[in-house]
């Protein structure tokens, strides 16, 4: 291992710790003293991605998890949400049984997970995935997006545990004990 600072391969590991899939080392370089972090894990096969121009160039990780940190910058999420979508999308793809994969597939699939976790990153992903070429396709994409989902037929009949509030007007609502009612004296 070579130092990313200095270059001296003088490097010790000051910390292991395994962590599900990889093990997380800390290291730190014995000429500069400066530490850094590495990320072991068993590479099962190498995938090849099919770009639109029928390129071909190996999987990378990190360029997957770059364009959702690009499509979730500035956004009140979790980092560790936005890793576990990364995982979960080379997940799906080593159990998908390929040796290689559309960039297409992969984009859908990025897109997926980002609807069901922020519009907002979501459209990002989008406007640049897509490339859409002018402002009406980009308006239908939003609108596609706030158009409810179909319900699924099994959950139609199923009871909401939270309160509807489309019934009733919100400045009328008493908080507190409810009134006694008050009886007429005769």
């Amino acid at each position: 291992m070579i130092c990313p600072y200095c270059r001296h391969e003088d490097i010790r590991v000051v910390d292991s710790r395994d962590s599900g899939d990889e093990i997380r080392r800390r290291r730190e370089c014995s000429v500069c003293l400066r530490r850094f972090t590495t990320y072991e894990r068993v590479q099962t096969r190498i995938f090849q991605v099919v770009k639109k121009d029928q390129r071909r160039e190996e999987l990378n990780t990190q360029k997957l998890l770059g364009s959702l940190f690009n499509a979730c910058a500035k956004r009140p999420l979790p980092v560790k949400a936005v890793e576990k979508i990364s995982k979960e999308i080379e997940t799906e793809i080593m159990n998908s049984g390929r040796s290689e994969i559309s960039s297409k597939i992969i984009g859908d699939m990025v897109m997926d997970h980002l609807r069901k976790l922020d519009r907002v990153a979501y459209i990002r992903y989008a406007s640049v995935y897509r490339s859409f070429q002018d402002i009406e396709t980009f308006k239908n994409e939003i609108d596609a997006l706030l158009d409810p989902q179909p319900v699924d037929p099994e959950m139609e009949n199923q009871l909401s545990f939270l309160p509807d509030t489309s019934l009733g007007k919100k400045g009328n609502r008493r908080r507190g004990r409810p009134r006694k009612e008050s009886i007429p004296a005769s």
